[in-house]
């Protein structure tokens, strides 16, 4: 079976000669996608309902469509459209029967959300996931690599069936329909990933980690370290490299790996390369590409079709909430350096839907962006602006420079005498002086975010830090179902996440 790693290594260094395509225009390419989809959903129900054979043969298809189809939020798309997929009608918001459900993480509005994923969302993702694992011929690697197991911590493949269709992780889902090709190289392999307690499955893959040679690992990063951790533990190790000496890869997503890092320092015998991978239960947003950046490159021409909204109080309310029409721009009118809230139309029947990642342009010929929050996971109480990307640079700088590995945290904003103040909850299980990592979060921020400085002198009274130790977020989200590769705990709690959070501290401290 070398023999196919020879083959991938002799397509990479092929496709590393290959002249350079020139760059096509990005417009061009989203106004191609959007007349496909257009055109592939024009007779479903949705499609008939907005006219969109009318859209697609228009003079300016992106403007007409932008005025002909509202935006949706999950519970808009749901109730008016998605229901009815789940309900086993075909051709609601794309032509045919939905056959598989990506239950999320229900980090947004709904406890747990039902997305489609059509077969053509199936096979975009096969071709963005392809083009990340090309990537690894910009690198002078040894052939051997190319023959080395993939390690992919994701959800069960044992997904649920429920009669018309069936539903899990997208994680899950992709890995039941992994391409061949790819299959020999996968690990944890087809039995392991079929387990669906997450503990079972850790330790089934602990048992087994000795006997692989992986070069690459794929997963959200909380649950790869405390994996990492597992495995050193049972063999009495100090790193992993000492049980895979070759891993070299690391494809991170779900999360920023930023206040990771200093995790993953202790964990490693020697310097891995970190990738970043945008990918939701939606679709294959970007891919990082290259080095020396952690921007992710936007996947422009596979299946969806972008807009951007200005995250500003103009088109979002108090709470995150988009409003009724919003200002929307196309890929050839963003700028750097400005927030947008996504908007996505895909070849899995979301149309004009609000993902509520809210991005930010750091280089636009290369078409390459930064996640910086959520629409409804930032702070603002009172002008402080505070996004999860200036949380995230914080909590990586201060664990840095106090040598701490913080592995967990999330904020509330909260009512504090007569104004507001915020309380951060880290978790780590090293000694830490917690008036000293408080000072040093409160002033790293006031360097990061003006408006944050500002507010800190007046509206904004007080910074509170409690630490815990890592497992009591874990065992949160476990008390919640929510334990597994696919789930993430929340940066920014609020309402009823922030009381039902509260109530648990309460009970853990009463045991």
């Amino acid at each position: 079976m070398a023999i196919i790693g020879k083959i991938l290594k002799q397509t990479f260094e092929l496709r590393s000669k290959l002249p350079k395509i020139r760059k096509i225009d990005s417009y061009k390419q989203q106004e191609k996608v959007l007349k496909k989809l257009l055109a592939t959903a024009e007779f479903t129900s949705i499609g008939q309902h907005y006219n969109f054979s009318k859209i697609v043969s228009s003079k300016d298809v992106v403007l007409d469509f932008q005025n002909t189809v509202p935006t949706h939020d999950y519970n808009s798309m749901f109730k008016n459209w998605w229901h009815r997929s789940v309900e086993g009608e075909a051709s609601v918001c794309w032509p045919g029967k939905v056959k598989y459900f990506a239950l999320s993480s229900g980090t947004s509005e709904s406890a747990s959300k039902y997305i489609p994923v059509t077969s053509q969302m199936l096979r975009a993702i096969k071709k963005s996931n392809i083009r990340q694992f090309l990537m690894q011929g910009n690198f002078d690697l040894p052939k051997g690599h190319f023959n080395r197991g993939a390690l992919m911590i994701g959800g069960s493949t044992d997904l649920n069936f429920n009669g018309s269709y069936y539903e899990g992780d997208l994680s899950g889902i992709q890995a039941k329909n992994i391409p061949l090709v790819f299959q020999r190289f996968y690990k944890p392999g087809k039995q392991i990933s079929k387990e669906r307690d997450w503990n079972t499955k850790l330790e089934e893959i602990t048992k087994n980690a000795k006997n692989w040679d992986i070069g690459i690992v794929v997963g959200v990063p909380a649950w790869i370290q405390i994996l990492f951790e597992r495995i050193i533990a049972e063999y009495k190790v100090d790193t992993i490299h000492d049980i895979w000496p070759n891993l070299v890869f690391y494809f991170h997503g779900g999360v920023a790996i930023s206040p990771y890092k200093k995790g993953f320092e202790k964990l490693l015998g020697k310097p891995i390369m970190f990738f970043d991978t945008y990918l939701s239960s939606e679709g294959f947003i970007a891919y990082q590409d290259r080095q020396g950046t952690e921007s992710c490159r936007m996947v422009l021409d596979n299946g969806i079709f972008f807009e951007f909204v200005p995250f500003t109080e103009k088109n979002f309310d108090s709470e995150g909430t988009i409003v009724a029409k919003p200002e929307t721009l196309h890929i050839g009118q963003v700028q750097e350096g400005v927030e947008y809230a996504l908007l996505l139309t895909t070849c899995s029947g979301a149309w004009r839907y609000l993902i509520g990642d809210v991005i930010k342009f750091t280089d636009i010929i290369r078409n390459e962006i930064i996640i910086t929050g959520r629409t409804k996971h930032f702070l603002s109480l009172c002008g402080e602006h505070l996004s999860q990307d200036n949380m995230n640079k914080a909590i990586k700088m201060v664990s840095e420079e106090l040598n701490v590995n913080i592995k967990e945290f999330t904020v509330a904003g909260i009512n504090y005498e007569t104004l507001f103040a915020h309380h951060w909850y880290i978790g780590t299980d090293d000694e830490v002086d917690v008036t000293i990592l408080r000072t040093r979060i409160d002033e790293i921020l006031k360097e990061l975010n003006d408006d944050y400085r500002v507010e800190r002198t007046a509206a904004l009274k007080e910074v509170i830090v409690d630490v815990l130790p890592s497992h009591v977020f874990y065992d949160y989200m476990e008390s919640k179902g929510k334990i597994g590769g696919a789930f993430k705990f929340s940066r920014v709690l609020k309402n009823d996440k922030l009381k039902d959070w509260e109530n648990y501290l309460v009970d853990k401290l009463k045991k």
